[in-house]
């Protein structure tokens, strides 16, 4: 693997002021969200954090007040302590009132957060539904996914450190008031003090982001061997070809070297930010020095010395924190361009402005015209010049060897994609003058690589049909017609049976027994076209025999397309299409290819052999 690049090599990894402060435009929409989640709770936050920003002002002014008033009374003979014990009683209140103020703080943060991570983390399901799949299939646009995915526990804190960010400015503003009535000169000191701490910050968080932007896709990498290395769908390959030694040197390889990236900038940032921050301290202890230089002299009070001592590193304690949290503000605002960037793509849609309705009844059926396509970004073509028809109520097996072009068939026939050249006809209409919804809802798919979903058995059956997760007469029907039944049968849970191992009360199936909860997937749903992409592949001979004339024998006077390497299969279809490298090249029965004595013979020819 080649040696990574440093986000320093790159200009399209680095990130400079410009779009730092940029990305600030997104804070309104993004505070317009989180107010949505729960106006309540939005304003009762901010409410608190008004409050409570008064309070260290007010805590700093009533010390001061309780040292001068014990001062007078060590020197009055005729001591009176009535008003140092209101002051004292003044001073505990505020620190209850500052500590359930902040735990009430602390609570809306957390369900806030909560419930905006909840709904920021929907609406990036719900996004990624409007993307084409020639989108989601491109390397780039999968970055910007993943960007935005990452982040939704870091757009919690942001809000969080946004709020903070109000309430410490209140605070801020009410020392600097105090400081200037009192010792003006002090700003000075403070700003000598915190300025260059924050420079040093801005920088290297703006390094941080750029790291963190230009390694996207080695992190997804990372991510993927952590997943190859220790679980247990991959374990029995992993074991079984002594795969460890290589995914363990692999990840090894590609962590060092983005932890050598990350530990060079950890190490400046904090060389820096320790000198930086030794030259705050020596600033807060020469004014420490000179407010009791100014105290010896007379000029102030004890109380005086307490207040200002206290506001002026209380103020520097915010600033830094203010200074700081504006550069963390504006890193995850970078973030938070990413995750609107997302929201806010325009989707891929192929269909036209006006659409014409779908049959109710197809009459003539699906019809390839001399179609021609090749995946965005490859320059040779999948399929060349492709003509053939799928009639109404007919049964269409596709044969070929791998690679000859029948899954990309299936995803142009399902609008995934679209031709490049060519037609393809639904009753003698162009299938991309149709909503594209209501043109894929006339189908029934169950693909080779189906999904186990980590749902209830009756749920994993239902997905074939959502809208009917609660009917469970039809979830029955169509288990029984897939023999999934059988399955569920001998389950411990019958159909509220956890699926998988992912889940502690999790059980996992074999893949035949997978394979019929797929087929019953199809059932579920009365599609008037149904797609069956090598769903039996996983089913000894026999059972995939059966499964297939069950099917047939179901879907009678329904249109089909099957995809299958078992002959004794395909030859129960009405017509069968053989692919080589992207044409047709012999359609037919079964008994015509035979007679023709082309490729679909001799592949026929090769399997019967195996079988003898």
């Amino acid at each position: 693997m080649p040696e990574k690049k440093s986000v320093t090599d790159s200009g399209t990894s680095k990130v400079g002021w410009k779009e730092r402060l940029g990305s600030l435009q997104y804070l309104p929409r993004f505070f317009g969200k989180i107010r949505e989640v729960s106006p309540g709770l939005f304003y009762a936050n901010i409410l608190a954090r008004i409050v409570n920003s008064a309070i260290p002002v007010l805590l700093l002014w009533v010390g001061k007040l309780i040292l001068d008033e014990v001062v007078l009374q060590i020197g009055e003979t005729d001591k009176d302590f009535t008003r140092l014990w209101m002051l004292v009683a003044i001073e505990l209140g505020l620190a209850v009132v500052s500590d359930l103020i902040s735990r009430a703080t602390n609570l809306t943060d957390t369900l806030i957060g909560d419930l905006y991570s909840n709904k920021s983390s929907i609406e990036i399901i719900n996004k990624t539904s409007e993307i084409e799949l020639s989108q989601l299939e491109d390397v780039d646009f999968y970055d910007k996914l993943e960007r935005a995915r990452r982040q939704t526990v870091g757009r919690v804190s942001l809000m969080s450190n946004i709020m903070a960010q109000l309430q410490d400015s209140i605070t801020v503003i009410s020392l600097v008031t105090a400081l200037t009535v009192f010792e003006p000169w002090l700003i000075a000191l403070l700003i000598l003090a915190v300025i260059p701490a924050f420079l040093n910050e801005i920088k290297f968080s703006q390094k941080s982001y750029s790291l963190a932007r230009g390694w996207t896709t080695e992190r997804r990498e990372l991510d993927d061997l952590r997943y190859v290395g220790a679980s247990d769908i991959t374990a029995k390959e992993v074991k079984l070809f002594g795969l460890t030694a290589y995914i363990a040197a692999r990840f090894k390889k590609l962590s060092d070297a983005y932890y050598k990236v990350t530990r060079r900038l950890a190490i400046r940032k904090n060389l820096w930010g320790g000198a930086f921050n030794i030259l705050g301290v020596l600033s807060y202890y020469g004014a420490f020095v000179l407010i009791i230089i100014r105290v010896v002299a007379g000029v102030l009070t004890v109380g005086d010395l307490t207040f200002l001592s206290g506001s002026f590193n209380r103020l520097r304690s915010q600033l830094q924190n203010i200074f700081f949290r504006f550069s963390q503000i504006t890193e995850s605002s970078l973030y938070l361009k990413d995750y609107f960037d997302f929201l806010d793509l325009e989707t891929v849609s192929d269909d036209p402005g006006t659409t014409v309705p779908v049959p109710d009844i197809i009459q003539q059926g699906l019809e390839f015209a001399d179609v021609w396509f090749k995946y965005p970004g490859r320059e040779e073509y999948v399929l060349k010049g492709v003509s053939f028809k799928v009639p109404a109520g007919r049964k269409l097996a596709f044969v070929g060897e791998n690679g000859a072009g029948k899954t990309t068939l299936i995803k142009l026939a399902l609008r995934f994609y679209e031709p490049v050249k060519g037609k393809i006809l639904l009753d003698g209409t162009d299938i991309r003058e149709f909503s594209k919804e209501a043109y894929q809802g006339l189908f029934g798919v169950i693909f080779q690589d189906f999904v186990k979903y980590n749902f209830s058995a009756g749920e994993n059956i239902a997905v074939g049909n959502i809208g009917e997760v609660h009917n469970r007469d039809k979830i029955f029907s169509a288990a029984e017609q897939s023999l999934a039944d059988q399955v569920i049968a001998s389950l411990p849970g019958k159909y509220d049976q956890k699926l998988g191992r992912r889940f502690t009360d999790g059980l996992d199936l074999s893949g035949g027994q997978w394979q019929k909860i797929a087929l019953a997937r199809a059932y579920m749903k009365d599609a008037r076209i149904a797609i069956l992409d090598e769903p039996t592949s996983a089913l000894d001979a026999r059972a995939e025999y059966e499964a297939f004339q069950r099917f047939i024998g179901l879907t009678e006077e329904k249109t089909a397309i099957i995809i299958s390497h078992r002959f004794s299969t395909v030859r129960l279809a009405d017509t069968i299409v053989v692919l080589k490298d992207g044409r047709v090249l012999e359609h037919g029965t079964h008994e015509s290819l035979m007679e023709n004595k082309g490729l679909y013979a001799e592949l026929f020819t090769l399997q019967a052999v195996g079988y003898n």
